[in-house]
């Protein structure tokens, strides 16, 4: 099979509430071909989510002039449980839905101060009138539908807890907003980041699996697309850093090589499609709602 896409940009994410690139950075890492067509690695690293986005903007604006296309890797997820859109009455395409909610309701300023405890709580008020299932905040941030401690475990009738992605990889819960391993906030935060970045370029971004199908990914599949959006996830391959490099980065450069080679060998686009095991309603709830990982 031809090579899917001639550039791969990986970012790793970040909620921090203050700018600056201490503990929780923000880094892109771009994979590009060179004068002479060989594969080069450049990196960002933005202080702020709005820089990030900005940055994300000049690097598919750039791409786009060279008339190449790009893997654009997020390691956020890209749905919530299946189940969200309908408990917050949401209409339409389900990730969708959700997606327009939370561009709404997001407020993100220059300096990353943020509110996504306030949408968590929100969406618990909607959904369970309680500080359930969205949890974990600092103690100033406490509200009658948002606690610092998950109030009980999900049980048959609540939301589910993970995401079949999540089960996959054995990770975090979305429900988490704060404390180590959250990527709930990193959700909430990332996902309008992506939908501005799409809406400025309409159907030459799509994302996947959500426009693609959960399926093997064809060069035919792709025409017209300047970029596809995916969901990865940083640290589940060893990557041994290069002298000078952060742990965050080299995770960044690690995935993004891999992403290349398996591009090269024509193997990238079967590595989008369901496993043979995935039952018809897994595949229904990831393709329309939670979406899925890349990279497992």
């Amino acid at each position: 099979m031809a090579r899917l896409f001639n550039a791969y940009v990986i970012v790793d994410w970040s909620a921090a509430a203050k700018a600056g690139v201490g503990a929780d950075p923000i880094v892109i890492g771009v994979l590009k071909r060179d004068v002479r067509f060989r594969l080069a690695f450049e990196s960002y690293a933005p202080a702020t989510r709005m820089e990030a986005e900005k940055r994300l903007g000049l690097i598919l604006d750039d791409l786009k002039k060279r008339n190449e296309r790009a893997l654009l890797g997020f390691d956020f997820p890209l749905g919530f449980p299946r189940g969200l859109a309908g408990a917050l009455k949401l209409g339409g395409a389900p990730w969708q839905a959700v997606w327009d909610y939370l561009d709404k309701m997001v407020k993100d300023k220059a300096d990353n101060t943020n509110n996504r405890f306030g949408v968590g709580a929100e969406i618990n008020r909607r959904t369970t009138e309680g500080p359930f299932p969205f949890w974990g905040c600092p103690p100033r941030d406490t509200l009658t539908t948002l606690q610092p401690k998950r109030p009980h475990d999900h049980g048959p009738d609540d939301l589910p807890e993970f995401r079949y992605a999540d089960q996959a990889v054995k990770g975090a819960s979305i429900w988490k907003l704060y404390y180590a391993g959250a990527i709930g906030g990193q959700a909430i935060l990332g996902i309008p980041v992506l939908k501005r970045l799409k809406k400025a370029r309409g159907e030459a971004v799509k994302v996947w699996p959500f426009e693609t199908g959960w399926k093997a990914v064809t060069p035919a599949d792709l025409d017209g697309a300047e970029a596809l959006a995916v969901e990865v996830q940083l640290g589940l391959q060893p990557v041994t850093p290069q002298p000078g490099e952060s742990k965050e980065l080299a995770q960044v450069r690690g995935l993004a090589e891999r992403i290349a080679r398996l591009d090269e060998a024509g193997k990238l686009g079967a590595a989008l499609a369901a496993p043979n095991t995935a039952a018809e309603a897994e595949v229904a709830a990831v393709e329309q709602q939670e979406g899925w990982i890349l990279n497992v």
